[in-house]
Parts: structure tokens; sequence; C-alpha cells
């Protein structure tokens, strides 16, 4: 698979498979068997896919009687370990929101908050030192400037090699880079062919050498109807290439920017191989032309 940078030689380095996998929606109430959700990540593995995005929030809310909180990035590291593919994965998380009762989000940026969540995220992926963390969305109930001056805390303290941020506007891109400088690495924004108002956000980030990492990026194509009513360019494009109009979106999003790196969902191991051809389909300037009108 081509390849995309995240990092930089100050603080490290590392080129990552152009599509990633997003882990959000990766649990066991009993309509994901553990061996399938195994067999997904070997394939993603196989087809060239490094990078592995997981938050601390991510997880099944309170079905089957068990709390959200930390329960994805359990379920990631222990089939990572049993499946023995821990060292050829880069795997991101992401702390600063809570779950509660039934599933509910909220956000918690305080010192106190975001200093614990590094330590429980250290241990529940069984690492010395997280590759990649990044600040989940901004608390409103908190200055931004103070939030910034804590992740530079982390930084110091080690425990963390990079950080990121997720869901920013690009004012607040700008004020994390003056402080955190390349320590700063990646912002993760929501972006598909549905969603395309983070585009000043890939902007920014291609100005200031950071990654752009794409979430929820097949948002519009799912649904057969929408697809057709909403997105028609990209069902032509992928009728004439004799692919999915996911692959289509995929290779569209890969072709906005270099740094630009979409990590879909995946629970199923066909889901995921199909996302990952996307980074080898090379798009032609009029059909790029013509889903940028889209």
């Amino acid at each position: 698979m081509k390849q995309r940078t995240i990092g930089n030689g100050t603080v490290g380095r590392v080129e990552v498979g152009a599509i990633g996998l997003g882990l959000m929606t990766f649990d066991q109430t009993g309509e994901q068997p553990r061996a399938q959700l195994a067999e997904t990540i070997r394939t993603a593995l196989e087809a060239g896919v490094t990078l592995f995005d997981t938050a601390d929030a991510y997880g099944p809310g309170e079905q089957l009687g068990v709390a959200a909180q930390g329960e994805n990035e359990k379920l990631i590291a222990g089939l990572l370990d049993e499946l023995g593919l821990r060292d050829q994965v880069y795997l991101a998380t992401k702390g600063g929101s809570v779950r509660g009762d039934g599933g509910s989000w909220s956000q918690d940026s305080s010192p106190e908050h975001l200093h614990s969540a590094v330590d429980a995220s250290l241990s529940r992926l069984g690492v010395d030192q997280i590759w990649l963390w990044q600040h989940h969305r901004p608390d409103a109930t908190r200055d931004y400037d103070e939030t910034i001056g804590i992740l530079q805390e982390i930084v110091d303290t080690g425990k963390v090699g990079m950080v990121g941020l997720s869901n920013v506007d690009p004012a607040q891109i700008r004020t994390a880079h003056a402080v955190l400088g390349d320590s700063l690495v990646s912002v993760q924004n929501q972006f598909s062919p549905k969603f395309r108002s983070s585009l000043p956000e890939v902007a920014v980030c291609a100005e200031l050498g950071l990654a752009f990492l794409a979430w929820s990026p097949l948002g519009g194509l799912t649904d057969a109807k929408e697809l057709a009513a909403k997105h028609p360019a990209f069902a032509q494009v992928a009728q004439e290439r004799g692919v999915s109009p996911q692959q289509v979106a995929l290779a569209w999003e890969l072709a906005q920017s270099e740094v630009v790196i979409p990590i879909p969902g995946a629970k199923r191991p066909a889901s995921i191989a199909d996302s990952a051809a996307a980074a080898d389909l090379a798009l032609t300037a009029e059909e790029i032309a013509l889903l940028d009108a889209a």
C-alpha cells in the first residue's frame, strides 16, 4: 500500500498505510464474534493498513452490563496480543471524552482527568508509551489555551510519543501548534463526500506539516438511496471504474492533499479489504474535478 507520513524527525517520523482503520464500532455485543474482529484486523494488516485508531471513550455503552469507558482499548489490545501482531500496528488513542450511564457522552479536559486518562490508557493498552495520543474534543467549559498547556505537560511526562487534536477548527490548530510545536503531529476531523466542511482544516494541516486523519470518511455512501440521490457522481465513477463507491470516496479524499489519511470503520474483513484497495486507485484530474463539484 502507498504510504503517508505522521510526525517529523524531531519527535519521530513514521510511514503508515494511506488508509487507516477506525475502531470505534469494534465491540462484542453479540453481533460481532471475536473471531470476526480478529480476522478483520488480520486482513487489514495483510492489505497494508498499519494505522489503527481507538479512544478511551469507545465502547458499547451499557449493553450487556458493560460500561463503555476503556472497553474498546482493552478489546483491541487483547486481539492484537492474541494474534501476535502488536508490533505491526501503529496504535493511536484519544482522551478527554467521558461515557456515562446509558452510553452518554461528555467532555472533561480538567488537568486531573487528562493526566489520569493517559495513565489509564497506558494500562489498558499494555504499553510504556502511547505512540499517538489525541485530545478527543474541545471542552466548552474550559479555556482552550489551558487545555493546550495540559497537553504540553503530558508530552513532558514522556508517557506519549506524539500528540494530536480531534474535532477542532483552524484557529484551534494554530493555537495548539504555537505551543506544542513539533510534538503536535495530527488532526482528526470528520471528512467525507457528505461532510466537506473540514477542507479548511486540511489546508492548515498541509501548511503546518500535520497529518489529517479523516474520520467517518464514507459518510453519505453507505445508504443506496442517499448515494443515488445525493452523490451520483461517486456512483458514476465507481461504475465506470468497476469499483465500489466507497473506494472512489476514499481515493478522492486522498487526492485532496498528501496529508490526508482516511480511517474508515470496518467490522468485517471484506469491508476493510475494499477500503484498503482505494490507496491504489488513481483518479484522473477530470474525475477529481467531477467529484469536487458534486
